[in-house]
């Protein structure tokens, strides 16, 4: 019984390995080889090799790369400190200029103030340097002002209540207006219970009541639109137009020109002969002197003649002079109070006043 298991078990194992000994045998009798590529078996790469150099290169890349940061650094940084140096050296250069070319100014203004006194009163700010003297006059108790413009809109003439025939004191108008300064300006001629100023009268570029040629003895005397004091006789709009006006007013007569005292026509030195007076003059460095003169009335017992008004403005160094509505329209308001003694007890209400703005 084992051995025909043993058999039976033989034949089934020779039946079941045939199909691969059939198989060997034929490859061994057809002669096939077998071959596997390169790629089949693990090689050693030059890449590695290579990434080694190259991360060898980077390295001292980055190296040298920062040492040209540092060094450039230093450099920026050498540049810079020169920079700020050269900046520092230019900002002292360009004071030491302005102070340089400030120093005439400086010399003539302590000249000319010296002429005047001590001032009793000073407003500085950015649009203006004013200054407040009482004169040391004779026969006659009298005010300077003084007043250096920093800015166009420092100064202005201000109508009386902001339109044709209105009027108000000076005071009046330097509240209203927020001034710091008001002295009374241009003549005036009353009709029909309003107050008209006289003759060519400039508010803000603008001809109040157009332009009226120059006759007699009557004058225009204002501001340029580059705050210089333009005055004088004008025939034309066209003449005047050409002085580039910002504002003024018009009264009589010239007193000064160039430094030089102008004839006084007869009337107008004896009617009054004496009077509170208000004055208006110029520098040669554009600052403008106002002279005000007190009296008791206009009746010609009290006050300055036009003939001494040119020997203060002379004596005080002024360049042109036009003398201002006087008697009781003379005002002058300093820091908000009146400086002046008004001939008529009050301030009279008037059609124009300039007024100064700190």
């Amino acid at each position: 019984m084992s051995t025909m298991m043993t058999r039976s078990f033989n034949r089934t194992l020779l039946l079941a390995c045939t199909p691969f000994l059939g198989m060997l045998i034929w490859m061994l009798v057809s002669n096939i080889g077998i071959e596997l590529s390169e790629d089949s078996f693990p090689q050693h790469s030059t890449e590695s090799g290579n990434l080694v150099v190259h991360t060898a290169k980077a390295i001292e890349g980055l190296n040298q790369a920062e040492v040209i940061a540092k060094v450039t650094g230093k450099s920026l940084q050498k540049q810079i400190t020169l920079y700020q140096k050269t900046n520092a050296d230019m900002k002292q250069i360009a004071s030491i200029a302005s102070t340089q070319s400030a120093r005439p100014y400086q010399i003539y203004d302590r000249r000319i103030t010296n002429k005047l006194g001590a001032p009793s009163a000073t407003i500085q700010s950015d649009n203006l340097n004013a200054q407040l003297f009482y004169l040391k006059t004779e026969n006659f108790r009298s005010y300077a002002l003084k007043v250096k413009l920093k800015k166009d809109d420092a100064m202005k003439l201000a109508l009386g209540k902001d339109k044709q025939g209105g009027s108000e004191t000076t005071l009046e108008a330097v509240k209203r207006n927020k001034a710091a300064i008001g002295v009374n300006a241009g003549g005036f001629a009353d009709s029909g219970g309003k107050r008209y100023p006289l003759s060519t009268t400039i508010v803000n570029g603008e001809y109040v009541g157009g332009f009226q040629p120059t006759y007699k003895d009557l004058f225009f005397v204002g501001l340029s639109d580059n705050n210089k004091l333009i005055g004088g006789k004008f025939t034309s709009k066209s003449q005047l137009d050409a002085k580039n006006p910002k504002f003024g007013a018009s009264f009589v007569p010239v007193l000064l020109q160039n430094g030089r005292k102008t004839e006084i026509p007869s009337k107008w030195q004896s009617s009054p002969s004496r009077a509170p007076r208000t004055v208006i003059a110029n520098y040669k460095d554009d600052q403008i002197l106002f002279l005000i003169v007190d009296g008791y009335n206009e009746k010609g017992s009290s006050g300055a003649t036009l003939a001494e008004m040119q020997i203060l403005l002379q004596r005080y160094g002024a360049i042109n002079g036009y003398n201002l509505d006087g008697g009781g329209s003379t005002s002058l308001v300093f820091n908000g109070r009146v400086i002046n003694n008004p001939s008529d007890g009050n301030l009279r209400k008037l059609p124009t006043n300039f007024l100064f703005f700190k």
